[in-house]
């Protein structure tokens, strides 16, 4: 692609899509060309947006995924629900359409195979969207690492608490078979595992999976999982990593390493490490040696915490081939991110046995894995379809779920009437 051509981008999803989309009408080297979501509500906010920001008439619209993959893009964001991804990049890949993959890559094993096989066989780019690798902390933290000041990892921990009780009905709208409402514990892990494998580089090796018990105030919301999960992990040169996440209460993003020379943490936000972070996140967004708009910057940075920013500006400068493509977060990085978290809940199953996590860079290990179908969903796994909670799912009644839907419709017209 020729430097000075605009990546003309896609958006699948345009609910956690929206950054992606104000991405792309600020960036200087981006063209928002389409987007596609199934639900007519989220098309029309797009349509707000657009409105807002004079690009009304400019993208197009649709509900339809083979319509919209038919646009003239060269890449696609899969914004879409998260357990659905590889399915689509592979059919972008194969198209020869660059992607940007939201949380999580994959559901399975065998999804995980395809994927990587689709990439290679490709050649396109293929990147990550694990945004908490890119919250400034983070960010200082893996600056600091590689220039050696830490010295060799040693012990790491992770955290992602997020109780989104208060939002249950904005983003699973009261449907059962939500995939919210049906992921396990362990699932929903790179947030956590993510932002250590990218600071220090580590290959994780085996991991224990625990399953924390269910909660009612949960389960009165719909949620079939245990309340949190919690992976320890062995990394390729003997370091462990512990990494919790889940529905607790309050809200916290935390990491914390300990090396051989030295050891840092940011704070319960992921914003600061040593206290110099946001000085030097600043000075980084206005130094940068790229061509990009410095209103995206400054915009994007109120996008969690300017991590929205940073995941899709490394894919743009991936795809133009330049060196600060460089952090983007390619297919084997974000497989050693997730499969901890599907390994962990087999562990669980196993009675938190130590298990081995696969390299999907080799054939031989892909092999091993090409049928293996073992997940929560039925719709993968069929009749094989492990439950959401270890233990057996609870029995939930259908009411739970129509409260949920009609707290998400009093809020949708509540919406309508202000507008």
């Amino acid at each position: 692609m020729a430097a000075n051509k605009k990546v003309k981008i896609g958006v699948f999803g345009g609910g956690r899509g929206i950054s992606m989309i104000e991405f792309c009408t600020f960036y200087d080297e981006a063209e928002l060309v389409a987007i596609c979501d199934m639900n007519e509500k989220v098309l029309d906010d797009c349509r707000a947006f657009l409105k807002k920001h004079g690009k009304e008439g400019h993208v197009a619209l649709y509900r339809d995924f083979e319509d919209f993959i038919k646009c003239d893009m060269d890449a696609v964001v899969l914004a879409n629900y998260a357990t659905e991804h590889a399915p689509y990049a592979v059919r972008c890949l194969d198209l020869g359409l660059h992607v940007l993959s939201d949380i999580s890559p994959v559901q399975c094993m065998k999804e995980a195979v395809e994927l990587v096989e689709a990439v290679e066989r490709s050649g396109k780019v293929y990147a990550f969207g694990e945004n908490c690798c890119y919250f400034p902390g983070v960010m200082k933290m893996r600056e600091n690492y590689r220039a050696g000041k830490y010295g060799q990892v040693l012990y790491a921990e992770g955290e992602y608490i997020h109780d989104c009780s208060s939002i249950w009905h904005k983003i699973t709208y009261g449907d059962r078979n939500h995939w919210r409402n049906r992921m396990y514990a362990t699932y929903y892990c790179t947030h956590s595992i993510g932002p250590i494998l990218h600071i220090t580089g580590e290959k994780p090796v085996s991991v224990v999976g625990y399953e924390l018990p269910l909660s009612p105030r949960l389960l009165d919301l719909g949620y079939l999982k245990g309340t949190a999960g919690i992976e320890m992990i062995t990394t390729a040169s003997g370091a462990v990593i512990r990494s919790t996440h889940g529905d607790m209460h309050k809200y916290g993003l935390w990491y914390s390493l300990y090396g051989t020379i030295g050891a840092a943490e940011t704070d319960r936000k992921g914003e600061s490490a040593y206290n110099v972070v946001n000085e030097w996140f600043n000075e980084k967004l206005t130094t940068d040696n790229v061509s990009h708009s410095l209103s995206a910057a400054n915009k994007m940075i109120e996008m969690h915490g300017g991590a929205d920013y940073y995941e899709m500006h490394y894919f743009i400068q991936k795809i133009l081939g330049r060196d600060d493509g460089g952090q983007s977060i390619d297919i084997y990085e974000a497989l050693d991110m997730f499969l901890p978290g599907l390994i962990a809940y087999k562990s669980v199953f196993a009675g938190n046995k130590p298990l081995e996590i696969p390299d999907l860079r080799t054939k031989e290990a892909r092999d091993k894995y090409r049928n293996d179908v073992w997940c929560v969903d039925p719709k993968v796994a069929g009749k094989d379809a492990v439950p959401s909670y270890s233990k057996g799912n609870p029995v939930i009644a259908d009411s739970v779920y129509e409260k949920v839907a009609e707290m998400y419709r009093k809020e949708c017209e509540q919406a309508e009437n202000k507008a």
